[in-house]
């Protein structure tokens, strides 16, 4: 239906009279008949009795007008909501990332989020697959390296390295490993080189392999790899933002690690001006400058 004549007529309907819509709408009556006409035509049926003292609506003109009432109290609400989203932060995010860094690093943390912003309504989309944020499969991405798509913002937000980690316990009962040789003796937990995964993690598991391993756990995602880690199954390979919560873990041969990996908040350059994206990316640079702090003094306690 045509939104133009469905606007005339709710306009009739609610004024009860030609000319009164006409006045409201600044049309001339004839033009707001001819519409009315028009509508009634492609409906086949009438809408309105008309008679002297005005216009009134049939049975068939009721269930029409009780529709368009209820269109209109929605644009109503939508263009009032439009103006509140200026100071207010409300409504759906689509968040994609990697799945370790988002089970690991980013859903921990975003009951902060939820408090700041009691209305917000977050999709966490969790895959090694890059969307594509231009087409709108998602609103903002966190991704380990720079995206490659044309028309985003970019923000980098931090650099991740992988490195080896082991429990205490699994360390206590198989010993701590001082050369790479000492793997040998040792239970290797890590993504498969063929998974979806950074390049620099992807070539410290095959420098790692070069030596005697006998023993191997392999899984697709860092998730994976942290839950065989803290289960006492193997040293395994890890990017370092876990040590933050995860402090009990042991770092293993301290001088191999992988190359820098950054990680990178991107959006489309349309959603500029989205208060929800503002928020989320204030949010994540927060917890960035909280987490490097919370690393330091970590460090700092270690020595």
């Amino acid at each position: 239906m045509d939104w133009d004549k469905l606007r005339i007529f709710h306009a009739v309907a609610d004024a009860g009279s030609l000319t009164h819509a006409g006045d409201i709408l600044h049309l001339s009556q004839s033009a707001v008949s001819r519409q009315i006409r028009a509508l009634e035509e492609s409906l086949n049926t009438n809408l309105f009795h008309r008679h002297a003292r005005g216009l009134i609506l049939t049975e068939q003109g009721e269930l029409l007008f009780d529709a368009t009432s209820a269109m209109v109290k929605r644009l109503d609400t939508a263009a009032a909501r439009i103006r509140d989203s200026e100071e207010e932060v409300f409504g759906e995010l689509r968040v994609t990332t990697t799945t370790g860094f988002g089970t690991l690093w980013l859903a921990p943390r975003l009951p902060k989020l939820y408090e700041q912003y009691p209305e917000l309504n977050i999709d966490l989309m969790l895959e090694e697959r890059v969307l594509d944020l231009p087409m709108r499969e998602a609103d903002v991405a966190i991704r380990m390296k720079e995206p490659s798509q044309a028309d985003l913002i970019r923000k980098r937000l931090m650099t991740v390295r992988m490195r080896l980690y082991a429990s205490e316990e699994y360390l206590n009962g198989r010993g701590i490993p001082q050369t790479p040789a000492d793997l040998s003796g040792h239970r290797l937990v890590c993504q498969g080189t063929d998974s979806a995964q950074v390049a620099a993690g992807a070539a410290l598991v095959q420098q790692l392999l070069m030596n005697d391993i006998p023993s191997r756990l392999t899984v697709n995602n860092y998730f994976g790899v942290l839950q065989a880690v803290l289960n006492n199954l193997g040293i395994g390979v890890l990017p370092d933002y876990l040590t933050e919560d995860f402090p009990h873990l042991v770092r293993v041969l301290p001088d191999l690690e992988s190359t820098e990996v950054p990680a990178f908040l991107a959006y489309p350059e349309e959603l500029r001006h989205s208060k929800r994206i503002a928020a989320f990316r204030d949010f994540v640079t927060e917890e960035i400058i909280e987490h490097r702090k919370r690393i330091k003094e970590l460090n700092a306690e270690a020595n």
